[in-house]
């Protein structure tokens, strides 16, 4: 079972198409990498799949 964290203020914000966008702040808190390619990751990930 993942933990739920509460979002606090500077752990996302909104882009303009409206959608909710994690900040590197929200993604360390998490604390693992979940391999989406997320626009802030803090951990290397990139959308082309590898790490780095």
């Amino acid at each position: 079972m993942k933990k739920i964290i509460p979002l606090e203020e500077g752990d996302f914000y909104l882009s303009k198409e409206g959608y909710r966008v994690f900040t590197e702040q929200y993604l360390l808190k998490r604390g693992y990498c979940c391999e989406s390619g997320c626009r802030h990751c803090p951990y290397g990930f990139s959308k082309k799949g590898r790490k780095g």
